[in-house]
């Protein structure tokens, strides 16, 4: 399987994002899927059409939740043929709302029909590599 796994910090070089994103890659390559890793900051014509799952992560702007960087949002709207992908929506434990930043990202991807099988907040890499290691990845059909 086609895997890619595409975020969005704050900046630029967002460390815990890109280690949660490796993470993610060691686990699901650990099942035999191939995984492309995309941060949306420094390459944002990276199309997902062609991939059989898709992982969207990213942090909150605010201490205080409750808003994801319009960059994101922008990328999937221009990602290509996105609509029917299964995937997985993530956010990294930061600030008081974490769970306001989730919703708001499930609904940006459900806004661009996106099927979500799992979200979750991660709090450390380590998560991600065991989430990506029993992540059940399934072809479209």
């Amino acid at each position: 399987m086609q895997v890619c796994c595409v975020y969005a910090g704050k900046d630029r070089d967002d460390r815990n994002l890109a280690d949660i994103c490796r993470n993610f890659a060691k686990g699901l390559e650990s099942q035999g899927h191939n995984v492309d890793i995309v941060n949306i900051n420094t390459d944002p014509d990276t199309k997902l059409s062609f991939y059989d799952y898709i992982i969207v992560g990213t942090v909150a702007k605010t201490a205080f939740g409750g808003s994801i960087p319009e960059s994101l949002v922008k990328y999937l709207a221009r990602a290509g043929q996105v609509s029917g992908k299964r995937c997985l929506a993530f956010v990294t434990k930061a600030g008081l709302r974490s769970q306001k930043t989730l919703s708001l990202l499930m609904k940006a991807m459900e806004g661009e029909g996106m099927y979500l099988k799992y979200s979750e907040v991660i709090k450390k890499p380590d998560a991600a590599l065991a989430l990506g290691k029993r992540l059940n990845v399934e072809r479209n059909l």
